[in-house]
């Protein structure tokens, strides 16, 4: 929020809510100080903290600040950046230092933002999608079976028949693409790739990319890690790793005589 309105703010009007706002979240912070032929950052701006840090005297967060601007200016020749710029200068990254909240307690910014560098990313760990499975065998048929009915906006009962007993899911309600192709399947084991399906409780793991077209016929690329459970002589789906829990077994029913 601090570095939002600080973004807004501006020198020469000291008096303005805005500016009143950020001196009250930071008394020692100045504002910037802006060309007159500059607008002030427009309602089309998100900021986002990407890293938080602990430092002797408090704290300090990095936040990025991405705004809709598809074409930034050289901050050298106020010239307008050439194309291949263009996605930088639309995302910038300040550091925020501060004190305070802990325990629900106040919070104090120490001053004007740092306009910093992106934060270095982690590597990225090795694959455990090692094994190729060919898209037409029983694993890549099953999968591709089940996207398609997923992001086609799928009705709970239409994917019931992809799924292991006991697990519920439901599809994402503005989905609905018109075309879903599979691009790749993969999994983390030999029995998975394998043409014959194995003895039933066997459980692989896959990853899939699929491109979807949605209906303005913009295609997305799209990734999905499942889970995978052999029953009858063939898989079913019996989780989908999107970051959330998106399925869970169903309760199970009441013994007959007991407690309803």
């Amino acid at each position: 929020m601090f570095v939002d309105l600080w973004l807004r703010a501006d020198a020469a009007a000291p008096d303005s809510p805005v500016a009143t706002t950020v001196r009250a979240m930071a008394p020692a912070a100045d504002l910037p100080r802006r060309a007159r032929t500059e607008s002030a950052v427009s309602g089309s701006v998100r900021v986002v903290p990407v890293r938080t840090t602990s430092t002797s005297g408090g704290w300090a967060v990095v936040v990025a600040v991405l705004t809709d601007t598809a074409r930034a200016s050289s901050p050298s020749t106020g010239q307008a950046a050439d194309r291949t710029s263009d996605a930088i200068a639309a995302v910038r990254y300040f550091a925020v230092s501060g004190t305070g909240g802990q325990n629900g307690g106040p919070v104090t910014v120490t001053g004007s933002p740092a306009e910093v560098a992106a934060p270095e990313t982690a590597p990225a760990p090795a694959s455990l999608y090692t094994r190729p499975v060919p898209a037409d065998d029983s694993m890549g048929t099953a999968v591709g079976e089940f996207l398609r009915a997923y992001l086609a906006g799928g009705q709970a009962t239409a994917l019931e028949r992809y799924l292991s007993p006991g697990v519920r899911l439901s599809a994402p309600a503005a989905a609905a693409y018109v075309r879903v192709d599979v691009e790749e399947v993969a999994a983390d084991s030999e029995q998975a790739a394998a043409k014959a399906v194995p003895g039933d409780g066997a459980r692989a793991r896959v990853r899939v990319r699929v491109s979807g077209e949605d209906r303005a016929g913009s295609r997305w690329p799209l990734v999905y890690r499942l889970e995978m459970t052999a029953r009858a002589g063939r898989w079913e789906v019996s989780a989908l790793d999107a970051g959330t829990a998106s399925s869970a077994p169903a309760p199970a029913a009441p013994a007959q005589g007991g407690v309803q």
